[in-house]
């Protein structure tokens, strides 16, 4: 696959790279895999990391620092910050919307004030989502559309509304978890009626 790279300056297309940039976004980074798609007036910045296999929608920002694993879908308007790490497999629905300051003025800014966001593998965040940053969410992990999250979400969680609650579980194949197989109080077993793929959950104290 080759790259069409534009910039700020109008840079002519470069076949030697592995990844595709329409002529209209903004590629500063030296650290993007192979086979990654990148759109329309996307801003990919300098020393941010995307991973193999990614397709990041129109007009989506990659701040410098962050980093997007492999086979990570963002769609349109999204903005991945500083401090934002985005794991494997991830999708992220568009205007989804990341932060990285808790207290946000226009006239103080640090590097200090940057709070870490961990998005881990196979997770899913829905458009319109908020995710306020200092929080990890866990694996396969699924955040409904126009969610505002704020705190630490638990691996196959399903979490709706504004504030976010969590509604349930949900299997990899991002189905809703009803069928329990067994209970012992440390851990309940599920079976995903969709897929038919048995998925432990850890209870927690």
């Amino acid at each position: 696959m080759t790259k069409s790279q534009g910039n700020s300056k109008g840079n002519s297309q470069d076949e030697s790279q592995a990844y595709y940039a329409h002529p209209t976004a903004i590629v500063e980074s030296e650290s993007i895999g192979e086979g990654t798609k990148i759109w329309h007036f996307a801003h990919v910045r300098r020393s941010s990391k995307i991973g193999k296999g990614c397709n990041i929608g129109k007009s989506v920002y990659i701040d410098i620092g962050a980093e997007v694993g492999d086979n990570v879908k963002i769609q349109n308007f999204v903005s991945v910050y500083k401090g934002v790490k985005i794991e494997d497999d991830v999708f992220v629905g568009p205007s989804a919307t990341f932060t990285n300051d808790l207290y946000p003025r226009a006239f103080i800014w640090d590097e200090e004030h940057v709070l870490a966001t961990r998005i881990c593998r196979g997770s899913s965040i829905g458009a319109n989502a908020t995710i306020v940053c200092g929080i990890t969410i866990g694996e396969y992990a699924m955040i409904g559309a126009g969610s505002v999250v704020a705190e630490d979400v638990p691996s196959y969680a399903l979490i709706l509304g504004n504030p976010g609650r969590q509604r349930g579980w949900v299997c990899r194949c991002g189905r809703r978890l009803n069928t329990v197989l067994h209970d012992d109080g440390s851990k309940t077993v599920y079976r995903c009626s969709s897929c038919g793929i048995d998925v432990e959950i850890v209870n927690r104290a």
